[in-house]
């Protein structure tokens, strides 16, 4: 009997061993949640474990169904792997990552996200790409190998942009990012938004048909002087006609890019006719001069122009008196006034000589101001002092015209 109390003893001591949980230290519940007296069997469906709660890898889909031991391979639950690549073979050569999610879910392979999935990888599938095929671009040994091709538009179509012959990008110097000139939105290689910058299609140039100016199968051989594409335009001018003045074939100098070549300038007016002053403030107003016949010059001379003003002048009346037609003799280009007169060559000294200082406004003589060829001596000079200067002299009148014949330098 005394070997009874040693035995006790010793099964007490192996208690801890016997006890210890082959699942590991991490797992801590009471072996009854899984298992029951009759034996180790586990029945899975009765097990109160919550997998997803108790645990940060979520059992959904897929791996909601399969069995515990797909993954958990020992009784150690806890060195089962998270990640998906310990599990599932990478079919796709780790060219898209090793992290399945990205693309697949728990409930199945197939992946129906691939334009989104283009989008966070910066290249939208849009236009002409959204028909395609994945092998069309990534081209591999299987089918199911993607490997990254880069998101310029050169990296799949390099060939494409050397084998270009209308025009010839690579000779042109065109840039190899495709979007400059092709919308990737389009369905093929239109060039509805290619980039003119270096010939800017604006105003008249803005034409949606390139063959207007590109009339040869190169698109690159297109010359940009204007005479090249406006030498009928230039030929057929007629007001004025180009040809007979001699004007010069660069459009630019004379007209914009205006529709119908209106408005234009003529800088070169002066090799014509030379415009200072008034003339130089209306050197657009060319019908002033012209009347929109530019063929038949406009005489040269101021009378040419301004007869109106000659024969409508009577501060004086210019016409009356005689005066010169050519306006430069008293007026400069800039106004009518002030104005010059030469009284004393022309007429009569009235600034030099015995009346030098005598008067103090023109209408001192000239006593009607609307007409300047009325003039009078005889405001001046009194009857009585002219009779008694006059007694000797025969044929004497006491007349203003009569005083102007006798003395038409005004000396005694």
């Amino acid at each position: 009997m005394y070997r009874l109390p040693q035995l006790i003893l010793l099964m007490l001591g192996c208690l801890p061993v016997l006890a210890q949980s082959p699942h590991g230290t991490e797992l801590k519940i009471d072996c009854a949640q899984c298992h029951n007296p009759s034996g180790w069997e586990v029945e899975v469906d009765s097990i109160p474990f919550n997998h997803s709660l108790e645990t940060p890898f979520e059992l959904e889909g897929v791996h909601a169904m399969v069995d515990c031991k797909l993954c958990h391979e020992s009784l150690v639950f806890d060195e089962a792997p998270s990640d998906c690549v310990s599990c599932h073979a990478d079919v796709h050569s780790m060219s898209v990552g090793n992290d399945c999610v990205r693309c697949h879910t728990a409930d199945s392979w197939l992946v129906d996200n691939i334009p989104e999935l283009h989008e966070e990888n910066g290249f939208p599938l849009m236009g002409a790409h959204g028909n395609l095929s994945c092998v069309e671009c990534h081209e591999a040994e299987t089918n199911i190998r993607f490997d990254r091709i880069g998101n310029e538009c050169v990296s799949c179509h390099n060939d494409d942009f050397l084998a270009t012959e209308n025009p010839n990008h690579q000779q042109v110097g065109y840039s190899t990012n495709c979007t400059d000139c092709h919308s990737p939105l389009a369905m093929d290689w239109s060039a509805d938004p290619i980039s003119h910058d270096f010939f800017p299609l604006v105003q008249g140039h803005d034409i949606q048909d390139c063959n207007q100016c590109h009339t040869t199968t190169s698109f690159s051989d297109a010359p940009s002087d204007c005479v090249a594409c406006h030498q009928d335009d230039f030929n057929n001018a007629t007001n004025p006609s180009h040809i007979n003045l001699g004007l010069s074939t660069d459009c630019a100098s004379c007209h914009t890019l205006a529709v119908d070549w209106m408005p234009a300038t003529f800088d070169i007016h002066d090799q014509f006719y030379v415009l200072n002053g008034e003339h130089r403030d209306i050197r657009n107003e060319c019908n002033l001069c012209h009347f929109g016949d530019y063929n038949t010059l406009p005489p040269t001379d101021c009378f040419g122009c301004h007869e109106d003003d000659y024969n409508g002048a009577n501060d004086p009346n210019h016409k009356a008196l005689g005066f010169s037609t050519d306006c430069t003799e008293c007026h400069n280009e800039d106004d009518w006034e002030p104005s010059t007169f030469d009284h004393d060559g022309m007429y009569f000294p009235i600034f030099s000589g015995e009346h030098k200082g005598e008067w103090d406004q023109c209408t001192d003589c000239h006593i009607q101001p609307n007409d300047y060829s009325v003039f009078s001596c005889t405001v001046c000079h009194l009857k009585n002092d002219t009779d008694d200067e006059h007694n000797d002299v025969n044929d004497y009148v006491y007349e203003s015209n009569a005083c102007l014949r006798c003395h038409p330098d005004g000396s005694e």
